[in-house]
């Protein structure tokens, strides 16, 4: 029979190891760590280069409600301006990306004509690009682009992997019940490849939202995330510009947030989970 200190040692295990624990303690543990090693740094370094945490969130408050010098327009519109490239980028991405992947992942001739143009362009990191589609696409489709090419390959890859990785029987099994290939692709291929897919969305995600930063540090129109952080730094308001980092993370953590909540959605729809 087990004692009393072996029975709570076992039920606090039990608790330590469930998600709900991880969201409600772990994690603001870990911020709250996060934000002492800020502000110790920020003693340590320089003030004026690094502000502290607080200073951060006061900037990060006010960028919401007094418009930036010169720019005429608030935090809020900035964000308005990149969500609007990001999501013309990845959705541009996605309907070029997941097609093509379907086609040269179940197609041989498809992937040998695609795979050594795509392999000339895949090293090129997307940064890479920005002065190329600036002069080429000027400063509102130039960063939208950048942000094309750089969910597009995460995309393109996972996809292709997900089609090769779908079992040969279930294929077999589809084409002697008589499906033709419309119904193989909807009914057999495509579903299998959803995990795949939503992998590539969540990476293209996060490399998307660092194209847009690069791209709109560079030049864009209309005002943008990273755009204001450029402009903040040349200003020299240190405060701000690093409200503008907090603003571009946050906005990642959300766009993937949602991007795992679909693939979760997703796998249970399909029964996977």
């Amino acid at each position: 029979m087990s004692s009393p200190w072996e029975r709570l040692k076992k039920k606090w295990r039990k608790i330590s190891e469930t998600g709900t624990f991880r969201i409600l303690w772990i994690t603001p543990l870990s911020l709250a760590g996060f934000l002492i090693v800020w502000w110790l740094f920020s003693i340590i370094i320089n003030r004026a280069y690094l502000p502290g945490p607080y200073e951060v969130f006061q900037a990060f408050v006010d960028s919401f409600r007094t418009p930036a010098p010169s720019l005429g327009i608030t935090m809020g519109d900035n964000i308005a301006s990149s969500l609007q490239r990001f999501l013309l980028g990845f959705v541009l991405a996605f309907c070029v990306a997941v097609p093509l992947g379907l086609m040269m992942g179940f197609f041989r001739t498809a992937e040998t004509v695609a795979k050594p143009v795509i392999e000339v362009f895949r090293p090129i990191p997307p940064i890479a690009w920005v002065p190329v589609f600036l002069l080429i696409f000027k400063l509102f489709w130039g960063p939208v682009m950048v942000i094309f090419i750089g969910v597009f390959f995460p995309l393109l890859s996972n996809v292709i992997f997900g089609v090769k990785s779908v079992d040969p029987t279930l294929i077999d099994a589809a084409r002697t019940l008589g499906a033709d290939r419309i119904r193989l692709f909807t009914k057999v291929i495509f579903p299998s490849t959803v995990p795949f897919l939503m992998t590539g969305i969540t990476i293209g995600l996060g490399i998307g939202w660092m194209c847009i930063v690069a791209a709109e540090m560079i030049g864009a129109v209309g005002g943008g995330v990273g755009y204001y952080i450029y402009f903040m730094e040349q200003l020299g308001k240190y405060e701000y510009m690093y409200a503008g980092m907090v603003v571009i993370a946050i906005l990642g953590i959300l766009t993937v947030g949602i991007s795992r909540y679909i693939e979760q959605y997703l796998s249970r729809l399909m029964g996977m989970k």
